[in-house]
């Protein structure tokens, strides 16, 4: 079969063998399809969607289209955090550190910005000199000097996701359950690891706006990541409001610091904890979850992994100054406030605030545009409290004064004032495993 008859017979719905998929995606690799075609095929599977046959065919042939990692145990566990994606999601950049404080290894090979979310490379890389390219020798010699490194895909880890998560990016075929399931657990399969824990989120900022639907992908990956040998687990978390107070990269990291530090978000630390909580008794390291939790608190409260991840931003040659004193980070040159159009209680759409931070300037809308680490919002108050018509709820940070009046355009609809609290759950909805 031709190649554009396999798009084809995806495109109608049909079932596509092993040997097809398996020829399509090694064509795509060798140059023989076209990015165009691929994204013809990657809309055909956001719309009919993958069996499980195809999908485990997917995630093997990433998985195999670059190396598998090894590490031995000698210096503790070798375990994963991943995020399905969120608005002010930082909880990577506190966990990394604080794992590695708790004894456990963490190979953590992230992504850059999806759609409305932020990516945790484009944080990083908002630290002044921090290398998230860096080559597999170098990876391993960070990870047993300080217990964690935080990398961006390279050539040899899963090189066809790199591709396609490119692609999805850009042509509307990022939340499809299966690609999402593919992408995640075959590059941390790739990673060597044996405990992986999944944030999948959930809400009117996650690419899982439905609950059943989050709870269908939690079960795919868990279940995949199984079938590869991975001890997996997943939580469900809220994503309806920002997490945390900070969305923008640079902002993001100031807020990680002020958490390592003892202090930050409730909400951002609620969910680090509960994820760090997983892995602790996964491998064994606690004997249950609030064992676990009360171990990380204490790390989190003493400031014990804030020096662990000063000396990874060292290690990745950045600046590490910058965990003592956050003003070392680069900051926008225009500061403009924006107030509560009302009194009353305050709602805040997390989708909304995403895409008025790319449009910003903090994420990308096509795979060729830069990042700018300065820019985003710093929110005052939070979803849930009551406000005061004229009070400063948001400062909008901008590269000039049009993108900050483009953004408070962007912030009017979403921010909600109502004269009734806004419905929350809890922020841990449920446990996949």
């Amino acid at each position: 079969m031709l190649l554009t008859g396999i798009i084809e017979k995806k495109r109608d719905g049909g079932h596509l063998a092993p040997d097809e998929l398996e020829a399509l995606l090694h064509a795509y690799m060798e140059g023989g399809l076209a990015d165009y075609q691929m994204s013809a095929f990657l809309m055909a599977a956001f719309i009919r969607g993958l069996d499980p046959d195809e999908l485990a065919t997917l995630t093997r042939a990433i998985i195999d289209s670059g190396t598998r990692l090894q590490f031995d145990e000698v210096g503790g566990p070798v375990v994963d955090k991943h995020s399905t994606g969120g608005v002010g999601d930082k909880v990577s950049l506190v966990l990394a550190p604080l794992l590695a404080e708790a004894g456990l290894r963490v190979p953590m090979m992230s992504g850059r910005g999806l759609g409305h979310t932020g990516g945790t490379l484009d944080k990083l890389e908002a630290i002044p000199g921090f290398e998230v390219s860096v080559d597999l020798d170098r990876f391993r010699e960070i990870l047993d000097r300080v217990g964690c490194a935080m990398i961006g895909q390279t050539k040899e880890i899963a090189p066809l996701d790199g591709r396609l998560y490119a692609l999805r990016d850009v042509t509307g075929t990022v939340p499809s359950p299966p690609l999402i399931a593919a992408s995640i657990v075959s590059k941390k399969v790739a990673e060597g690891i044996g405990a992986l824990v999944l944030d999948v989120k959930c809400g009117r900022g996650a690419f899982m706006t439905d609950e059943t639907r989050a709870r269908g992908l939690a079960r795919t990956m868990v279940d995949l990541a199984a079938a590869e040998g991975v001890r997996a687990t997943a939580l469900l978390t809220a994503m309806d409001a920002p997490l945390g107070c900070m969305v923008g990269n640079a902002l993001e990291v100031r807020e990680a610091i002020e958490t390592l530090r003892g202090g930050g978000p409730t909400d951002l630390r609620e969910v680090t904890l509960a994820l760090g909580a997983e892995l602790l008794v996964s491998v064994d390291r606690a004997t249950d979850v609030q064992d676990a939790r009360t171990r990380l608190a204490a790390m989190l409260e003493s400031g014990a992994a804030l020096g662990r991840f000063a000396r990874l931003i060292e290690a990745q040659g950045g600046d590490p100054r910058v965990a003592d004193d956050p003003d070392r980070l680069p900051s926008a040159p225009v500061r403009a406030p924006f107030g509560a159009p009302g009194s009353g209680w305050l709602d805040i759409h997390a989708g909304r605030v995403g895409l008025a931070s790319v449009e910003l300037g903090a994420g990308r809308q096509r795979i060729e545009d830069a990042v700018d680490p300065t820019v985003g919002f710093e929110f005052h108050r939070v979803a849930g409290d009551r406000v005061s018509e004229g009070e400063t709820l948001v400062t909008i940070h901008a590269a000039d004064a049009s993108g900050a009046a483009t953004a408070a355009e962007r912030l009017d609809s979403a921010v909600e004032i109502s004269e009734e609290p806004p419905a929350r759950c809890g922020l841990i909805l449920e446990r996949v495993a």
